[in-house]
């Protein structure tokens, strides 16, 4: 019977829009922080600006929630990462990486290699993302760690793809 349900609840994952309202809903409030963010600067509107914010706030909260569960999250990280497959510790630390290169953009530090690293990190990871979709793998998607449940999709190959393009053009422009 148990294994009735999983393929019930597997054949139809990831079809549905509110399989991903957690992500949805993160990803509009950090699109609405940053959008406040930059309504509070007496300047005007900075593109450049605002996706240092949008980053920023996107990169903290995304590895807030793997720090609830390191464990965990190094445990679904490891099921399609390049890096964390074979080498277990990287996948403790990448959530300490997103927090630092969030920190980067938010405080605009070292502005030319906190873009390159994310585009390196991001990339990097969206190869281990293809991988798994090619193979066809229904695991979880550990970028909200363990604490949410979202099924690994292109919507996760389009975030680390979506945030390495955003850097390159920040990279490009600085």
């Amino acid at each position: 019977m148990a294994n009735e349900d999983i393929k019930k609840r597997e054949s139809g994952r990831g079809n549905h829009w509110r399989d991903y309202l957690p992500l949805i809903v993160i990803v509009t409030l950090t699109l609405l922080a940053a959008f406040a963010k930059e309504y509070a600067y007496a300047g005007g509107w900075d593109t450049m600006r605002w996706m240092h914010d949008f980053m920023g706030f996107f990169l903290i909260v995304f590895s807030m929630f793997k720090l609830f569960d390191l464990d965990g999250f190094a445990d679904g990280f490891q099921m399609y990462d390049l890096l964390a497959k074979p080498l277990r510790p990287y996948a403790y630390v990448y959530p300490f990486i997103e927090a630092a290169l969030g920190l980067g953009y938010l405080s605009h530090w070292q502005p030319t290699a906190v873009y390159s690293a994310t585009v390196a990190v991001m990339i990097f990871g969206a190869l281990g993302v293809i991988r798994a979709l090619k193979k066809g793998l229904d695991i979880e998607c550990a970028c909200m760690g363990s604490v949410l449940s979202v099924p690994l999709s292109t919507v996760a190959l389009v975030e680390d793809l979506g945030m390495a393009a955003m850097a390159l053009a920040m990279l490009l422009i600085a």
